[in-house]
């Protein structure tokens, strides 16, 4: 084993996300003994069954003695809540890391709750996941590739920051630092406002159920039963909406964690639908087509320029 190694890890919420962490650095030889946290016995079993976890802690004071890593795979809301209960049992040298996909309030959350122990705080978040959930989910393979953002503050001691770096690349995750503010702006846009769209688009065509009557086209008076909607649905919208089985618990606290950014970049769509709506209005069907070639042209050049 080398310096980068671990001799016990301490993952709290044992998902897809810490699972998989979990998994990783198994595979990678790092960790020597694995405590699994979490609300779930029957998901903590099924994660020592995965060998995800070599033993379900019996308590918080019991599963952090000795730990040299704790990593805090849960959903955004609950990590006050957690850092709260942690921080009488950490150890001084103990590394604490996260995942959470916001990192402003996990960072304000630490101030007010890990105060003696931020030297030794590493806020991160892999950017990387599925839309499936819990243990038998995990995948050592998950951060293969992927980033993983590191949005340090002053106080991280170096030595930790360097660890936790190398722990994510173990992972085959490829790491960036900046800080917690430019996060959010940048993950508000490109992750956070996809969710809230394909989870809005699932809920208006499949859950209320409204659209257009069929015997009377354009008409929004009558409701046709989201089945019927649902069976002319093509890959397409499959595709569109697959981030929508996502967990609902998560994208809550995400979206409440990031709203003020988040709003900002939802009024920003909604200035752009509307642009779109008026091209529609007027029958402006090269503006359409010149968006429409815009926008193509975009994600073509974002595929070429992406491993």
């Amino acid at each position: 084993m080398t310096d980068v190694a671990i001799n016990k890890l301490v993952v709290i919420g044992v998902g897809l996300i810490g699972g998989s962490f979990a998994l990783a650095l198994r595979k990678a030889e790092l960790v020597t003994h694995i405590t699994g946290v979490g609300r779930s016995t029957a998901n903590m079993e099924r994660a020592r069954d995965l060998g995800a976890i070599d033993e379900i802690a019996r308590d918080l004071p019991s599963a952090l003695k000795d730990a040299d890593v704790v990593f805090l795979a849960i959903p955004v809301g609950r990590t006050g809540e957690i850092m709260e209960q942690i921080a009488p049992h950490l150890e001084p040298d103990t590394i604490v890391t996260d995942a959470g996909s916001t990192k402003q309030n996990v960072l304000a959350a630490a101030r007010a709750h890990l105060a003696e122990h931020l030297p030794n705080f590493v806020p991160g978040h892999p950017v990387a996941g599925a839309e499936l959930s819990g243990a038998g989910a995990a995948n050592p393979n998950l951060f293969r590739d992927k980033n993983l953002v590191l949005t340090p503050i002053e106080e991280t001691n170096v030595e930790a920051l360097k660890r936790v770096t190398q722990l994510w690349q173990a992972c085959g995750a490829q790491v960036s630092q900046m800080s917690a503010r430019r996060h959010d702006e940048i993950l508000a846009a490109v992750s956070h406002l996809p969710h809230v769209l394909a989870f809005a688009l699932m809920y208006y065509i499949g859950a209320a159920g409204h659209g257009p009557d069929v015997d009377n086209a354009f008409s929004t008076d009558d409701m046709i039963r989201s089945s019927e909607l649902l069976r002319f649905a093509g890959s397409g919208f499959r595709d569109f909406t697959r981030i929508a089985a996502s967990s609902p618990e998560m994208w809550r606290d995400i979206c409440l964690g990031n709203r003020e950014v988040l709003s900002r970049q939802i009024d920003a769509y909604q200035n752009e639908l509307a642009a779109l709506r008026e091209m529609l209005a007027r029958g402006d069907g090269e503006a359409l087509e010149r968006v429409f070639s815009d926008a193509r042209e975009a994600r073509r050049q974002w595929l070429k320029d992406t491993p």
